[in-house]
């Protein structure tokens, strides 16, 4: 459904996307997971038609997104990061407005409207204006529509930005929904590890550069073991020679911490914590997660 292959975006000097190459499967969420400036919006942008790639190509439902890029509007959902509603106006207006903007009118418009309206629980919502909706019924408005002119794929920027716990959970339901009931194809760009681990699979960017790709468990799978953080403040540097000489391990430094991939942690933690008396300032461990497999992928946090 997309696919991009050895895609390159360069400002002048700077290189925002640095031969990225992947596939998006028919009726998959699919997530870009990656710090802010790591390349994600910029792929976003190529993907929405927004930005012409330097070299390499982009194909969004069969359709060259440079030579052929009207086809690949028409087949497109977008919801932008940073809000694209007229708060000014009622739910059913921006609908309205968005409508016209692809052709629609009369009664065909006013049915696609009801659908996506009941769809997305916003049907009781249609007479208010937006600026009196909560941040996470806005958000609904932005995928209505994105959704009122049956896109194939949905393109979605930072779905959850600015939204609370709660309203991130109900977005992701109707998600969901809409993959389960219309079929529709989801790409998303998240810095967020929970939303990253719903996705079906995961494409892990870093400077520009595809550093991994897979499902969320597979990803994890690369971690052998248990990951052990220890806090040790000034003394990182010194005491991480010491743990690789002794136990083998390779211990990373991040921000005085000393982060070790390990069999039967549990263990290790009673060996160090003797090894070192009153080094340690506190001891973490965990069962590994998309923050390890992206650290261990690039040596940055995300």
């Amino acid at each position: 459904m997309i696919e991009t292959e050895d895609l390159v975006v360069e400002y002048g000097a700077r290189t925002a996307l640095a031969g990225v190459s992947m596939e998006v499967r028919e009726r998959e969420i699919f997530g870009v997971l990656g710090p802010n400036g790591g390349g994600k919006s910029t792929l976003f942008r190529v993907l929405a038609t927004m930005l012409e790639p330097t070299r390499g190509r982009a194909r969004v439902a069969g359709f060259d997104v440079e030579r052929e890029a009207t086809e690949v509007r028409r087949r497109i959902g977008v919801v932008f990061q940073s809000q694209s509603l007229d708060r000014k106006l009622t739910v059913e207006e921006n609908l309205r407005g968005q409508g016209h903007l692809y052709g629609l009118w009369g009664a065909a418009l006013g049915e696609r409207m009801e659908e996506v309206m009941r769809r997305l629980g916003l049907g009781e919502r249609r007479k208010e204006l937006v600026e009196a909706l909560s941040g996470g019924l806005r958000r609904r408005v932005e995928i209505a529509k994105g959704l009122l002119h049956r896109p194939a794929v949905l393109l979605m920027d930072e779905p959850s930005a600015g939204l609370d716990p709660g309203a991130r959970r109900e977005l992701w339901r109707y998600v969901a929904e809409l993959r389960e009931t219309q079929g529709v194809t989801v790409l998303l760009t998240t810095h967020l590890l929970e939303e990253a681990e719903g996705c079906d699979r995961l494409a892990l960017l870093h400077e520009g550069k595809l550093v991994a790709a897979g499902t969320p468990a597979e990803l994890k799978s690369k971690i052998g073991g248990d990951v052990v953080v220890l806090e040790v403040g000034d003394a990182a540097a010194g005491m991480r020679e010491r743990l690789e000489a002794r136990w083998g391990v390779r211990a990373t430094e991040l921000n005085g911490s000393l982060r070790v991939e390990i069999g039967n942690g549990h263990r290790f933690i009673t060996e160090v914590v003797e090894a070192f008396p009153g080094a340690i300032q506190s001891v973490a461990l965990h069962k590994p997660t998309l923050e390890d497999v992206f650290l261990d992928e690039t040596g940055a946090s995300l």
